[in-house]
């Protein structure tokens, strides 16, 4: 148990907050979202840039998975606390339906947001200034993604803020980190001079953005089916997000136009010369994710519509991973 949530200010005690409570609070099912950017980063940093440090890669881990967390958490308080659908606050959400102490929860909330950042000016500290400025970004849009008066994720831009932290964010600070020895990319700071100066690979950044855009695609999508099916319960609780603005047909067109462009980045990115010709055997999914794809449009707004995001997500995302694997061992080989 994670603690006593008696609400002395109400009539009736609240339950103990369970092990298994706080894994549904923090959707630990969906975490795998954050994984895949996590391995394809390391994967990809050792394939393409040729580098690798265990003990910074484990500490971001932990930090991006606490985070990660926290930003669950406080998606399904807010909505819990601005609901306007009863039935919604008491019957679907986390912490209606466990009748958890909203005051223990927030407290919970505060606690992990202060262990992140700690885990994170550590990072910081061992990988420089970009680090800090890449991770300070992440977690402003991770906070306030659903929190505020207006949270990003009430707005329709949601999906560009979800698929760009984690499939870009959190692919760039994995490659700054397993760089930090030898930095590819660095950030200077004269604060006596007032300037500073950014430095870098150039084809190095295109080979970050073109390897993390297959990545951001299939992680937007997930928000994009997420709203496709609860456009109707969203305009109750007064969320309008793109899908609202767009239309529910146009919505399920960029679902599928997003999954397409994930396999063109990948074939452009053997074109060009970012990855090696294993990293095209991520094409041989493409039979499976387009009958996924139709299923998806058939089902809209069935509950079930959503699993095929999931479905794709994984899908690609382990055909991606296992192909710079191979990469990886393609060059051993050859190299």
């Amino acid at each position: 148990m994670l603690g006593n949530q008696r609400n002395h200010s109400e009539g009736n005690p609240k339950r103990f907050m369970t092990f298994k409570t706080f894994l549904e609070l923090v959707e630990i099912k969906t975490k795998i979202a954050s994984i895949f950017p996590y391995i394809i980063g390391l994967l990809f940093s050792l394939s393409y840039f040729k580098t690798f440090n265990l003990g910074l890669s484990f500490l971001f881990l932990l930090a991006m998975l606490i985070f990660d967390m926290t930003v669950t958490a406080i998606n399904n308080y807010q909505d819990f606390k601005k609901a306007k659908d009863e039935i919604y606050q008491k019957q679907e959400n986390i912490i209606g339906k466990a009748n958890l102490s909203p005051h223990f929860v927030r407290n919970l909330i505060i606690f992990m947001v202060v262990v992140s950042l700690c885990l994170g000016f550590l990072l910081a500290y061992f990988t420089g200034w970009l680090f800090l400025v890449l991770g300070g970004i992440v977690f402003f849009i991770g906070i306030f993604y659903t929190y505020g008066p207006i949270p990003l994720s009430r707005m329709p831009l949601g999906e560009i803020f979800s698929g760009g932290t984690m499939g870009f964010g959190i692919f760039a600070m994995v490659v700054l980190i397993n760089s930090a020895e030898k930095p590819i990319f660095k950030l200077d700071l004269n604060f006596p001079a007032n300037s500073f100066a950014l430095s870098g690979d150039i084809m190095g950044a295109i080979a970050m953005v073109v390897a993390s855009l297959p990545l951001v695609f299939t992680i937007a999508n997930i928000m994009l089916a997420n709203n496709l099916r609860d456009l109707d319960t969203d305009i109750k609780n007064h969320r309008y997000t793109l899908v609202y603005y767009i239309g529910r047909k146009q919505g399920i067109q960029l679902f599928q136009l997003l999954m397409y462009s994930a396999y063109f980045f990948i074939i452009l990115g053997f074109f060009i010369g970012i990855f090696e010709w294993p990293t095209l055997l991520t094409v041989l999914s493409f039979p499976i994710i387009q009958k996924n794809l139709k299923h998806h449009a058939a089902e809209v707004p069935a509950p079930h519509s959503f699993v095929y995001s999931l479905k794709n997500m994984v899908l690609f995302n382990s055909s991606y991973a296992v192909s710079l694997l191979l990469s990886l061992l393609w060059q051993a080989v050859t190299k």
